[in-house]
C-alpha cells in the first residue's frame, strides 16, 4: 500500500508510466541501456575490429599505434566509423535481448515450475534471448563490421566506391543495399552461424554470472550503482573470455568479400577456426582480446546498470512483486 502511495500520491490517478505495458517498459529500458553502453566504448570497438580483420596492418603497431593511425587517416570521427550502424543495431538488439530474457524467464517459470530454478534459469533464458536478438538484427551487425573495416579518408572516396582495389561503402543504406544485391538474404546473414554458436553461451553466461553475483550482494547494497557496475563488469568479462574465438571467426567471415580473392574462403564455424589457426596462427583467435577486456568491462557494466536503473525509473515491478501479483 505504501508503495502504491509513493507511485500515485494523488490518490490512485495513473500517469503515463503506469499505463505503459510491461513489455514496452522493458524494451525502452533495454534499448537505452544498449545504445548508451555501445556509444561509450565505440572507439575501442573500432580498434578491436581492425585487429581481428586487418592482422598485418594493425597488430604490429599495438593499441596506441593503431589509435594514432586512425586519428591521422580519418580524424576523430574515424573512431566512430560504423558506430551509426552499431547503435542502429544495438538499440533494437538490446531491447529485444533484455525483453525476451524477461519473457523467456517468465515463460520457463510458468511452464516448468519445478524444473529450472536459480542460476540455471538465467543461463537458459539468457541463451535463448541472445539467439532471438541476433536473428532480428544480424544484417546491421554485418554492416557495422564492413564499415568499421574501411580505412579511408572521406575525401579519397571516388565515384566508383573503390579505394586501393578495396570495396568502400558510403554508409549504412549503401552497404545494406549492395550486400543484398551481391548475395541476397544469405549475403546479409553471412557469418550468422558462428554468431549464434557464440551468443548462446555468451548471453547465457553473462546473465548467469550477473544474476548469481547479485544474489550474493548484501540486501542494503541491492540498489547500489557500484554493486551493479561490479556485477556487470565481472559477468561480461567471464562470458566474453569463453566465447571470444567465435567472434573472431564471425568478423573474418563478415569482411571476407572485401579481402583479396586468393584468401581461402571461410565456410563453417569449426572449419573456419581450424583454418584461421593454420593460416594465421592460433593467437589470431584471441586477437584483440586485451582490447575487448578494456571494452567489455565498461560496456557490460554500463548496460546492466542502465537497464536496472531504467526499470526502477519506469516502475517495472521486481520479479518478486510480479510473482506475488500472479
Amino acid at each position: 500500500m505504501e508503495e502504491q502511495k509513493r507511485h500515485h500520491p494523488e490518490g490512485g490517478n495513473k500517469g503515463p508510466l503506469d499505463l505503459m505495458p510491461l513489455f514496452a517498459k522493458e524494451l525502452l529500458a533495454g534499448g537505452l541501456a544498449g545504445g548508451f553502453a555501445k556509444t561509450v566504448v565505440a572507439p575501442l570497438e573500432r580498434v578491436k575490429i581492425l585487429f581481428q580483420t586487418r592482422r598485418a596492418e594493425f597488430q604490429s603497431t599495438g593499441l596506441i599505434g593503431s589509435a594514432v593511425r586512425i586519428a591521422k587517416t580519418e580524424g576523430l570521427l574515424g573512431f566512430y566509423r560504423g558506430n551509426g550502424a552499431s547503435v542502429a543495431r544495438i538499440i533494437p538488439y538490446a531491447a529485444i535481448h533484455y525483453t525476451s530474457y524477461e519473457e523467456y524467464r517468465r515463460w520457463i517459470i510458468q511452464t516448468f515450475p519445478d524444473v529450472w530454478k536459480g542460476p540455471t534459469l538465467d543461463l537458459v533464458a539468457g541463451s535463448l534471448s541472445g539467439g532471438t536478438a541476433v536473428l532480428f538484427t544480424y544484417p546491421l551487425d554485418l554492416t557495422r563490421t564492413k564499415l568499421a573495416y574501411q580505412i579511408v579518408s572521406p575525401t579519397k572516396l571516388g565515384a566508383s566506391g573503390m579505394v586501393n582495389n578495396e570495396q568502400v561503402y558510403r554508409g549504412i543504406t549503401d552497404c545494406l543495399t549492395r550486400t543484398y544485391r551481391e548475395g541476397g538474404i544469405r549475403g546479409l546473414y553471412r557469418g550468422v552461424a558462428p554468431t549464434l554458436v557464440g551468443i548462446f553461451p555468451y548471453a547465457g553466461l553473462k546473465f548467469y554470472f550477473y544474476e548469481e553475483m547479485k544474489r550474493h550482494v548484501p540486501e542494503e547494497y541491492n540498489k547500489s550503482i557500484m554493486a551493479k557496475l561490479t556485477c556487470g563488469s565481472v559477468a561480461g568479462l567471464l562470458g566474453q573470455t569463453f566465447t571470444y574465438p567465435l567472434e573472431v571467426v564471425r568478423r573474418q567471415m563478415q569482411i571476407q568479400k572485401l579481402q583479396p580473392s586468393d584468401n581461402a574462403e571461410l565456410k563453417g564455424t569449426l572449419k573456419s577456426i581450424v583454418l584461421i589457426a593454420q593460416r594465421q596462427g592460433w593467437k589470431q583467435l584471441f586477437s584483440g582480446l586485451s582490447i575487448n577486456y578494456i571494452k567489455v568491462v565498461p560496456s557490460a557494466a554500463i548496460g546492466f546498470t542502465v537497464y536496472d536503473t531504467m526499470k526502477l525509473y519506469l516502475r517495472v515491478p521486481s520479479r518478486e512483486e510480479a510473482a506475488v501479483e500472479n
